[in-house]
């Protein structure tokens, strides 16, 4: 199962979806049952085909289905064709301008991000966690897609699924991390629900950036996912849980072919 946007779907030449934890080959609740991340526990036969079945849905050689090794970094790359071997490049989001490849990335809370200027024919998908949201991972993945020959004007970005305020609770460490950096930053954090604590807004913190850059555009989907256990993966439910590990959810786009 996907989720759209009606930003991307009204894009004729752009195929995207955010997918949930639904419609795949994996077994048990642990990764039931579309576990999308080799770096699971999951049984690797299952991944493989719940990313084959991905790519299918996108319209692309299950090859052409691209992800990195997410380190939360803030380093962006551009892809022209399928990586070699199992090696996969460390970095945080991928860019091309090649139809036929969907560049994606891998999420359980973390936020998805998809940019798309369909005018230059570029496509983008960055994983930001907070501190490649803080790091500048959408930043960066702004100008790689400008060096393909995107403008802002026509870029439009949308936040997938990503764990809410509510439920995402941080020391008054990380909160000082972000006030010495900007003390305006104030405003993503509330009042914790234990002393010493403070609730992050993490989707209101990426959609301020994407804002700060000038872009055509930039949407919130809206979806918690530490929120809707049956539809998302969540590595922080999974912990309060002591559950022994978690799966990932997919996002994924492409120019059609």
């Amino acid at each position: 199962m996907r989720l759209h946007h009606t930003a991307l779907s009204d894009m004729p030449a752009i195929e995207h979806g955010f997918f949930t934890r639904n419609g795949g080959q994996s077994a048990g609740s642990t990764y039931h049952s579309l576990n999308c991340g080799y770096g699971s526990d999951d049984d690797r036969e299952n991944v493989t085909k719940n990313r084959a079945n991905v790519a299918t849905t996108m319209g692309v050689k299950a090859s052409h289905l691209l992800t990195a090794y997410q380190v939360h970094s803030p380093d962006a790359l551009i892809v022209s064709a399928p990586f070699e071997g199992e090696e996969r490049p460390k970095v945080d989001a991928l860019v091309t301008n090649v139809p036929g490849i969907a560049v994606a990335v891998l999420t359980a809370d973390c936020g998805p991000l998809l940019f798309a200027d369909p005018k230059a024919g570029v496509v983008a998908a960055a994983h930001a966690g907070w501190k490649g949201a803080f790091g500048g991972v959408i930043e960066a993945s702004l100008a790689k897609m400008e060096e393909l020959g995107a403008e802002r004007k026509n870029i439009t970005a949308i936040l997938g699924p990503t764990i809410s305020r509510p439920n995402y609770e941080v020391d008054d460490g990380f909160k000082d991390t972000f006030l010495k950096t900007d003390p305006t930053f104030e405003r993503f954090f509330s009042d914790g629900k234990r002393e010493g604590h403070a609730q992050f807004d993490l989707p209101a913190f990426i959609l301020a950036r994407l804002e700060s850059q000038n872009i055509g555009a930039a949407y919130n989907l809206g979806r918690c996912t530490y929120g809707e256990d049956d539809m998302f993966f969540s590595y922080r439910r999974s912990t309060h849980r002591k559950e022994p590990d978690y799966g990932r959810q997919i996002s994924a786009i492409a120019i059609k072919p």
